[in-house]
């Protein structure tokens, strides 16, 4: 890389007069530029010299005015306190509601100072402006929300001078109070510094102020300023690159006389360009990370490349994509508070504390998705590691719960573990901000202590906590002065969310050693070989029209305030300065343009494009998601010496029951997971009462009411017994399968009706046909049966067994009934024949009947009585009793009584279903 705008400053500071160096004070657009000139001085000298003094343009601006800047959120504080002085009691607003149009305002007062307008005449101009966008209403047809309207725009005035006042008297303020007073006091500082002459250095954009500064500095021979702008942009009158330094060349005096320093040609030398497009940023950071990779094994020296963020919300992404061969990082940019990881966690912790108070007046009551939410959370799990905790929540359906619940649990699951992070997450809160904030600072201290700082990663983590800790300090010493303002949660947490809007993350690191990663304007000034840009896409670089600001687009025009056509150009400048010397270019821009994370490709890659250098090496790529040739491959488990002896002992010891062999005929993977490895789906917790459970319960009722009647003929009066304790026995079970899930209002409380209807019904049915004469007599009830397949064909005995939920004798016939919460059509328990029966699933209803019909028929004491095997479905209760049927079509009578014969074709079905199941040489294969 050709000699940086940095290198060139030094050598030109150098040769004028090295012995007096001290003499000289060098200001640059920001603070970061420092430490790299200084190493630049360093490196051009060799011998030992007093090193000038270098400060950036804000410092600069504070030394004239002797007043200091405070960041955003004290501002809006110091605001609040003007405004509650000068505004009268009845009209106060909450904190929460002045902060939202406060923070514009500020704003504009910032650029009124900076551009040196005139406060009164802007103020006037602007309410004159909303007095006439009513002028044809007269005052007996406005209302309050008109009136409140012009009242705020004849405020504004006083807000500003009052706040004016008030941080000019406390020697503190925002950026453009300290470049207003600066200029007040320009001669006296012009005097002050005697023979030391200031160079400014890099700068692009000036305001009124900064320029005024400059140029009276410049006219007294007490400074120079030199540019670093490329003679390609300056020369192009429509290029947005060159659009502030074009006019500074044009409109300043002292360049008649005087040359214009310094333009190159840095921008025309040759470079690799490579523009790429993918989808979604997070594309983008994956892509960054191989860049990263290809350029260190090319060149060990990581200093030469810097990544440029074009949106900030990239930077926990790439850091995640940075290769580990990156020994070094620097990280230089602010990252928004209110995506910090610890805010997150805060934000969470009042979220879930908030809802507790306001839940119910009397119990402190916790939601067991925000507790799980705090529990995952990345810097709270690895320091509680309650996994047992989390899982009895899960398996015990606890969804609403105490405070004294959870911490019980917690006692029961680890007794002898004292865990005094998990009390300050968990504990009550008392509605008192300062105890809260104070509470919330101990537990930011607690997680400090527990990161390592030889790690890259939890050194990250520990700069999120440490900034938000600032925050939350901040917040504390506001409380105390105004504990009246802010006296409860509510307030606290809204405040709270406002000023995490104004907090930014800085980072620090050794600036001179390492990858650079780093927000636009923190690349200003500086030069590196390998630039990887991400986010090159309209709305993020350049930012776009947004304009948060009460002073419209055609009044900032007039007044010659910055629109976003000159935040366009600065944004023009910048990246083509990214540019400049580089060698290889990355450009990464986001290629979806659907969806929420849509993107346009930026217009500074078209107009690259277009105005193509010859020496520009430009190529464009689109890179997707890599597409296999397969959609999906299915997986094939082939049948090891460890998966035939499995299976040989679920064939022997527990037997293939019938809904193991269905879901064989479902998916033998599954079959593989479920029934092989014992793999099953993890617990979480039912909010809602699934279907499966409500089933549960439905079995486990009709169990509980018909089990004193086992064995003897119902009557009419047995079932009207059983009709009065539904109610009890179905909550009884309700609490018992869904324990400490809530019954009693929502979904569950409709899901705890229907089965209490479904039995109902089934009880009424059953009643009916005793009144109708037939005799029931229940003989089993959730009996499990088996049986042993002991045939030639098989290469050892097999175990059928399973549980069946009813059979009984009815009009002497045996019935084996399997209950069905879903709804159950009669025909599809029919067959013509038991060809294929186990090929296909949608018969698995049938083989399920056939196999509890073969294990029953082994009882000997029921031999002489014929058997129906048959569903009963409470979707469909009025099929009643739907028995399985041999022979199918119109005007067939099916075969319901299942003879040996049947048995024995059904018993050959499923030995061949066996056999495939146990056969060596052929995988287990995924059904698709």
């Amino acid at each position: 890389m050709n000699d940086t705008f940095l290198d060139k400053l030094s050598k030109h500071i150098l040769a004028q007069d090295k012995e007096n160096l001290q003499e000289i004070i060098i200001v640059l657009p920001n603070k970061r530029a420092k430490v790299f000139l200084l190493d630049a001085l360093h490196n051009h000298t060799s011998q030992t010299i007093f090193a000038p003094q270098i400060t950036s343009i804000e410092d600069l601006i504070q030394e004239i005015s002797g007043i200091r800047t405070i960041d955003a959120i004290e501002i809006l504080f110091e605001f609040y306190d003007v405004y509650t002085k000068i505004t009268p009691l009845e009209e106060i607003q909450p904190f929460t509601t002045f902060s939202n149009w406060a923070k514009t305002l500020l704003q504009d007062f910032n650029e009124i100072d900076r551009y040196l307008l005139e406060p009164t005449f802007v103020f006037s101009y602007l309410k004159d402006i909303e007095a006439l966008k009513r002028w044809d209403l007269q005052p007996k047809d406005t209302t309050s929300l008109i009136d409140n309207n012009l009242h705020f725009w004849n405020k504004i005035p006083e807000y500003y001078t009052s706040l004016y006042t008030h941080l000019k008297n406390k020697k503190c303020g925002y950026q453009g109070l300290i470049y207003r007073e600066s200029i007040a006091l320009l001669k006296d500082y012009s005097n002050e510094i005697n023979n030391k002459k200031l160079i400014f250095a890099g700068f692009n954009a000036l305001n009124q102020a900064e320029e005024k500064i400059i140029l009276h500095l410049i006219s007294n021979e007490q400074a120079s300023i030199y540019w670093d702008i490329d003679a390609y942009f300056i020369s192009n009158p429509y290029h947005d690159a060159g659009l502030f330094i074009r006019r500074f060349k044009n409109q300043w005096k002292n360049y008649v006389t005087q040359p214009f320093e310094w333009i190159t040609e840095d921008f025309q030398q040759e470079k690799n360009i490579q523009i790429i497009g993918t989808p979604k940023t997070i594309g983008q950071a994956k892509i960054t990370g191989k860049i990263v990779e290809e350029l260190i094994s090319n060149d060990s020296n990581s200093t030469k490349t810097a990544i440029i963020l074009g949106d900030e919300n990239l930077l926990i992404p790439i850091l995640y994509a940075i290769p580990n061969s990156v020994n070094a990082l620097n990280i230089t940019m602010g990252y928004s508070g209110k995506n910090n990881p610890a805010q997150l966690l805060i934000s969470k912790l009042f979220k879930l504390h908030t809802n507790a108070i306001n839940r119910n007046a009397t119990h402190y009551t916790l939601y067991y998705k925000e507790v799980l939410e705090i529990l995952n959370h990345p810097l709270v799990e690895p320091y509680l590691q309650v996994e047992e905790l989390i899982q009895t929540i899960h398996n015990n359906n606890f969804t609403f719960f105490s405070i004294e619940t959870l911490l019980r649990l917690k006692d029961e699951k680890y007794p002898n573990q004292k865990n005094t992070f998990f009390d300050l997450i968990f504990t009550k809160w008392k509605n008192e901000p300062i105890t809260i904030l104070n509470r919330i600072s101990n537990i930011l201290l607690s997680i400090k202590s527990f990161l390592n700082n030889e790690n890259e990663e939890e050194k990250i983590s520990k700069t999120f906590v440490y900034s938000l800790y600032k925050v939350i300090n901040q917040l504390t010493n506001y409380c105390d002065k105004h504990a009246n303002k802010i006296n409860n949660i509510e307030t606290l947490n809204d405040i709270y969310k406002q000023i995490v809007d104004l907090a930014e993350v800085s980072f620090e690191g050794e600036p001179l050693t390492g990858l650079q990663i780093m927000g636009v304007l923190e690349s200003r000034v500086l030069d590196f070989e390998n630039v990887i840009i991400t986010s090159v896409n309209e709305g993020k670089f350049p930012s776009g029209k947004s304009q948060n600001s009460f002073i419209p687009y055609d009044v900032k025009r007039e007044l010659g305030l910055p629109t976003y056509k000159e935040k366009d150009a600065i944004y023009s400048y910048h990246f083509y300065h990214l540019l400049h010397r580089a060698k290889n270019i990355y450009l990464l821009y986001n290629s979806d343009n659907e969806g929420i994370d849509a993107g346009e490709k930026s217009r500074f890659l078209t107009q690259l494009e277009i105005e193509k250098q010859p020496k520009h090496i430009l190529s464009h790529k689109i890179y997707n998601a890599v597409l296999p040739e397969k959609a999906y491959t299915s997986i094939q488990v082939p049948k090891s010496s460890l998966l035939m002896e499995r299976l040989q002992e679920i064939a022997t010891k527990k037997g293939f029951s019938p809904s193991s062999l269905t879901s064989y005929i479902r998916n033998p993977i599954q079959f593989y997971f479920q029934r092989v490895l014992r793999i099953n789906e993890m617990d979480e917790v039912e909010e809602n009462i699934a279907v499966n459970t409500l089933g549960t319960i439905i079995h486990e009722v009709l169990e509980v009411l018909y089990f004193p009647y086992l064995n003897k003929y119902l009557s009419v009066k047995d079932i009207e017994e059983m009709l009065l304790k539904i109610d009890s026995t179905t909550l009884e079970k309700f609490k018992l399968v869904y324990k400490e899930g809530e019954i009693k209002k929502g979904k569950n409380l409709l899901a705890f009706e229907v089965a209490k209807r479904n039995i109902y019904n089934f009880l009424q049915v059953e009643k009916n046909t005793i009144e109708a004469g037939e005799a029931v007599k229940i003989i089993a009830l959730e009996e499990k049966i088996e049986t042993l397949l002991d045939d030639e064909r098989l290469p050892y005995p097999i175990k059928i067994a399973g549980n069946v939920d009813r059979i009984e004798i009815r009009e002497n016939v045996i019935r084996i009934i399997d209950y069905k919460t879903g709804k159950v059509d009669g025909n599809t328990l029919k067959i013509n024949d038991f060809e294929a029966l186990t090929s296909d699933i949608k018969n698995e209803k049938i083989i399920q009947l056939l196999c509890y019909a073969l294990m029953f028929r082994n009882k000997s004491e029921f031999d002489s009585y014929p058997i129906e095997a048959g569903i009963i479905s409470f979707k469909n209760m009025k099929a009643g009793f739907m028995p399985f049927g041999l022979g199918k079509g119109r005007g067939v009578i099916p075969q319901t009584m299942i003879t040996d014969e049947i048995l024995e074709a059904f018993k050959t079905e499923i030995i061949a279903l066996i056999l495939e199941i146990l056969d060596e040489e052929r995988p287990l294969k995924e059904s698709i």
